[in-house]
C-alpha cells in the first residue's frame, strides 16, 4: 500500500465510467476519465472502491444516415457477462416512498497485482414502482425531467455511501468525481450530526466544468419533495448550498476538504467562477492509462527500448532514444489497423500515404469540429499547394441536443462538398475501442475547442503516447504540454492574451480558422510530406515529452500526496 494512503478506503464516485468495450456504462470523456483513475489505483495497489449506477442501458447505439442524421437507439449491455451479482441491498426513501437498491460488481485487475472494485448500483427490482426502475437504467437519463435526474442523483450520493457500508467498507476518502455526486454530503452530514468540518475531513471534489451555466442546480422545494425533511433539515442545505438552489458543485466545494480541477487552465478557471473557493481550488492535471491507450505494435517498440514502461510510464522519457524506422513502421502499421477498420466499419478506403487528421469527441457546438472546413475555398487553396489530407471523425450528440446533431449532418454535407478532393468520414457509434483505434491511427490529433471551455481533454494524451502529435487551440492540458513544433502545433493565439481575451465568439472562430489553415499549409503539411527526418523526431518527442507525464499514474501519485494523504 501506498505511504501516502490514509487508513481505510478511497471511494471514488462517478456518474458514468468506462471499463471496458461491450459495457455502455458511460457517455465520454467523463467516463474515460473515471475508468482510467480506476485502473491508476489498480496499479498503484491503492485501497480504493468505485461507486457508480449499472446504467444497463448504456446511452444508446448510434446510427448515422446517409444525411448524417444521427439516431440513438437503446442499447442494453449484457451485465451478467461482465459484473458479479451482490447479495446486499440498501433501502432510502424517494418521494415518500422506500425503495431499494440492489448493486453489481465489475474488478478492474492490473497486471502489477492490484485489484479495484466498482459497486454498480441497480434500482431495477420487481418491489419498487415503475419509474424507479429506471432511475439506474441510461447514463444522465435522456428525455427525463429534472426531477427524474435529481432522484438518479440522490441514489447515486445516498444509495452509494449506504451501499459501500453495507457491503463493509471502511471508507476513509469519498471522491467526487463531478457534481452529480455531492448528495453524498447530506447522508455524512445526518451521520454527523451536521458537523460539516467532520464531513469535510471526509470528502475530495474533483470539478470539470469551466461554463457557469453547465453546472447543475435544482429548487430546494425539489429536493425536498423528493427527500422529505429526515435526513437533513432545509436550513442546512441553504447554509452550503446558498441562493434558494441546490447548486451541486457548489455544496461539494462547501463540504470538501480539498477540491481540484482538472488542469493548471482549469484551475485558474475555477478560481475565477468560484471566487469565495479560490484560495481551496487546486490543480491535478487529468492523465490517461497507457497501457489502455498505446496501440500494439507502438509497444512493441517500447518493449525493445525501455523495460517496465507500462507498470512506470514515466520511463517514455525515453523514446528519445527510439530509431527513426522503427517507430515509423510501428505508427505505420497502427494506421493501417485504422485504415482496414475504416473500410470494414464504413466502406470507406483510406490512402496510407496522405496525412490523416482525427477528430473524436462528443457533438457539441464549443468543440467546434466543423471549424477545419469555416472557409471551404481557403482549404482548397491549403491542399493544392502543400498536400492531401483525409479526415475521420467520431463521436455522439446527447439525444436531448438538436445542436449536437446538426454538428454531424455538418459534417457529412462538407464530406458530400468536398468529395473530389479530401476524403473525409464519420464513424457511427464511437466507443472505447474506436477511440484507441483513431487515437493510436491517425497522424495528427486535431483539437479546437473555444477557449477556456476545455476542461482538460485526453484524448490528445492518448495520441501522444503513439507518437501521434496534437494540433489543437491552446486550452486544458495543451497549456502545459504544447511546446510549438516540437509536440505538435498551436491554433491561435496564447491563454491571457489581449487579443483572445477581447474576441467575441465569431471573431475567434475566424481568427482559429485561419490560424488553422496557415499553419497546416506552412508547418504542418510540409514537415509531413518533405521532412521525415522532423517529422519522426516530433513524434518522439510526443511521447517523450508528453506521454511521459500525462499519465494515470501522474494523476493518481498526486491525488495520493495532495487530496488522500492524512494531515
Amino acid at each position: 500500500m501506498p505511504a501516502t494512503q490514509p487508513d481505510g478506503t478511497i471511494a471514488y464516485f462517478s456518474m458514468e465510467y468506462g471499463l471496458e468495450n461491450g459495457m455502455n456504462t458511460y457517455n465520454g470523456g467523463l467516463g474515460i476519465l473515471a475508468g482510467d483513475v480506476v485502473r491508476g489505483f489498480a496499479d498503484l495497489n491503492v485501497d480504493a472502491v468505485g461507486l457508480t449506477l449499472l446504467n444497463d442501458h448504456g446511452l444508446g447505439k448510434q446510427y448515422i444516415d446517409e444525411h448524417g442524421a444521427q439516431h440513438i437507439e437503446p442499447a442494453p449491455w449484457p451485465v451478467e457477462e461482465f459484473c458479479e451479482p451482490l447479495d446486499a441491498t440498501v433501502s432510502m426513501t424517494l418521494d415518500d416512498q422506500e425503495i431499494t437498491i440492489g448493486a453489481w460488481r465489475y474488478d478492474v485487475e492490473s497486471e502489477h497485482g492490484g485489484t479495484v472494485p466498482v459497486i454498480m448500483l441497480d434500482t431495477d427490482r420487481e418491489e419498487n414502482p415503475h419509474w424507479v426502475r429506471e432511475l439506474t437504467r441510461r447514463v444522465y437519463a435522456p428525455g427525463k425531467d429534472d426531477r427524474f435526474k435529481l432522484a438518479v442523483y440522490l441514489v447515486l450520493g445516498i444509495g452509494g455511501v449506504r451501499m459501500l457500508d453495507e457491503l463493509g467498507y471502511d471508507v476513509a476518502t469519498y471522491h467526487m468525481n463531478e457534481g452529480h455526486a455531492s448528495f453524498l454530503t447530506l447522508e455524512l452530514l445526518d451521520r454527523h450530526d451536521l458537523d460539516a468540518d467532520a464531513v469535510r475531513e471526509q470528502c475530495v471534489f474533483t470539478t470539470h466544468t469551466p461554463v457557469a451555466a453547465a453546472h447543475d442546480e435544482y429548487p430546494i422545494d425539489m429536493l425536498y419533495d423528493l427527500l422529505a425533511d429526515d435526513l437533513v433539515p432545509m436550513y442546512a442545505i441553504r447554509e452550503y448550498s446558498p441562493r434558494g438552489k441546490v447548486h451541486t458543485t457548489r455544496l461539494a466545494l462547501n463540504l470538501s476538504r480539498y477540491v481540484n480541477g482538472v488542469a493548471k487552465r482549469h484551475q485558474e478557471v475555477s478560481r475565477e467562477m468560484f471566487p469565495e473557493h479560490a484560495e481551496n481550488i487546486d490543480a491535478v492535471t487529468n492523465g490517461a492509462h497507457v497501457p489502455t491507450w498505446v496501440g500494439d505494435h507502438v509497444a512493441e517498440v517500447f518493449d525493445e527500448n525501455m523495460r517496465n514502461w507500462r507498470r512506470f510510464p514515466g520511463k517514455l522519457q525515453h523514446a528519445t532514444l527510439i530509431d527513426d524506422e522503427p517507430l515509423w513502421e510501428a505508427h505505420q502499421a497502427q494506421k493501417q489497423e485504422l485504415i482496414d477498420y475504416v473500410a470494414e466499419r464504413q466502406g470507406v478506403e483510406l490512402d496510407p500515404d496522405v496525412l490523416t487528421l482525427g477528430f473524436a469527441r462528443r457533438a457539441v457546438p464549443y468543440k467546434r469540429a466543423p471549424l477545419l472546413f469555416e472557409n471551404v475555398e481557403r482549404l482548397r487553396e491549403v491542399i493544392a499547394r502543400s498536400g492531401d489530407i483525409q479526415v475521420v471523425y467520431a463521436g455522439k450528440a446527447f439525444p436531448g441536443d438538436p445542436r449536437g446533431r446538426e454538428i454531424i449532418q455538418e459534417i457529412y454535407g462538407y464530406a458530400d462538398q468536398l468529395s473530389e478532393e479530401i476524403t473525409i468520414t464519420y464513424l457511427e457509434d464511437y466507443d472505447m475501442e474506436m477511440g484507441a483505434k483513431l487515437t493510436s491511427g491517425v497522424d495528427v490529433w486535431l483539437n479546437n475547442p473555444r477557449r477556456p471551455r476545455e476542461a482538460s481533454g485526453t484524448s490528445g494524451m492518448k495520441a501522444a503516447f503513439n507518437g501521434v502529435p496534437q494540433f489543437s487551440t491552446i486550452d486544458g492540458w495543451w497549456v502545459e504540454g504544447h511546446i510549438e513544433g516540437e509536440t505538435g502545433w498551436s491554433i491561435g493565439p496564447e491563454p491571457h492574451s489581449p487579443r483572445e481575451e477581447r474576441m467575441t465568439d465569431a471573431k475567434e472562430t475566424l481568427v482559429d480558422s485561419t490560424a488553422l489553415y496557415d499553419k497546416l499549409e506552412g508547418k504542418v503539411l510540409p514537415t509531413y510530406y518533405d521532412d521525415r527526418e522532423k517529422w519522426v523526431d516530433i513524434m518522439r518527442n510526443a511521447i517523450a515529452f508528453n506521454g511521459s507525464r500525462y499519465h494515470a499514474r501522474r494523476m493518481m501519485e498526486e491525488y495520493l500526496a495532495d487530496a488522500y494523504a492524512p494531515e
